[in-house]
């Protein structure tokens, strides 16, 4: 048992949406969140440039005592979780987009996939899909512009709605049956997607098998937290004002921190 936290990092407030996953799962876990909004977005950014950003929030959790570290961005995964597990002994969670359960259960043999430049781009985006995607057309599209708007909070913009219409409208005349999203940012776009797409095509993000894969692995390590009352600190760099928005619901100390 340890009482030391579970630390989580995002390139801004997206990843909330698995520290939530992740709290509902391990409701006695101590945890420190990370919202590193001033780099947002890593989808833009270069594979070196993203491996860097990675390991500065590394370091901070690590530094802060952390027992086991969540990369709750997607292109974060992609671009350096090997690099990470690489150079720390502390073990690593990544986030990868969900289309394995999404192509075992297509009907119509075609899958969307919504997601950052970053994480498309990736060698281990292009490997790991390639591996469960036999028989399967996948059919993706950058979402570029949508993580901005969604660390503005505009959840229910008309800009977003217009960049989800053009990104959408595409994939529904394809044909897809699921789609597959990519980014932990938009797990937050979920009810405005639903106002676009027909009501056959299924959803699917990441968070719950995330969470399970981070209880799974504090089991096998004997780093399960104690059941007492957890203590949760978020942190972003940037105007803290969203962040604090999308945690509304929850207890935990929210402050501006300059990592």
């Amino acid at each position: 048992m340890s009482k030391r936290p579970i630390g989580i990092f995002d390139s801004g407030v997206g990843g909330t949406s698995i520290w939530k996953e992740i709290n509902n799962l391990l409701p006695y876990e101590n945890t420190i969140y990370l919202a590193d909004s001033k780099n947002a977005p890593y989808g833009e950014k270069s594979a070196e440039e993203i491996v860097t950003l990675s390991v500065k929030n590394t370091e901070f959790l690590i530094s802060s005592g952390c027992k086991l570290i969540v990369v709750a961005c997607n292109t974060a995964t992609t671009n350096a979780i090997t690099h990470l597990r690489k150079r720390y002994s502390v073990p690593f969670i990544g986030i990868e987009p969900a289309i394995k359960p999404a192509a075992l259960n297509s009907i119509s043999g075609k899958i969307g996939i919504l997601a950052t430049k970053g994480t498309l781009s990736s060698a281990l985006f292009h490997q790991t899909s390639k591996n469960v995607t036999d028989g399967i057309q996948l059919i993706e599209q950058n979402g570029e512009g949508l993580v901005p708007l969604i660390e503005q909070g505009k959840l229910n913009d008309d800009k977003t709605k217009l960049l989800l219409d053009k990104y959408l409208h595409p994939m529904v005349a394809e044909g897809i049956d699921y789609l597959v999203l990519g980014c932990t940012h938009y797990p937050y776009l979920i009810p405005l997607i639903k106002t676009i797409l027909p009501e056959h095509i299924q959803i699917i993000d990441s968070g719950e098998a995330v969470a399970r894969q981070t209880k799974y692995i504090l089991e096998q390590q004997g780093l399960l937290g104690l059941k007492n009352k957890a203590v949760h600190q978020f942190y972003g760099n940037a105007d803290i004002t969203v962040l604090k928005a999308f945690l509304i619901d929850f207890n935990g100390e929210i402050a501006y921190q300059d990592f």
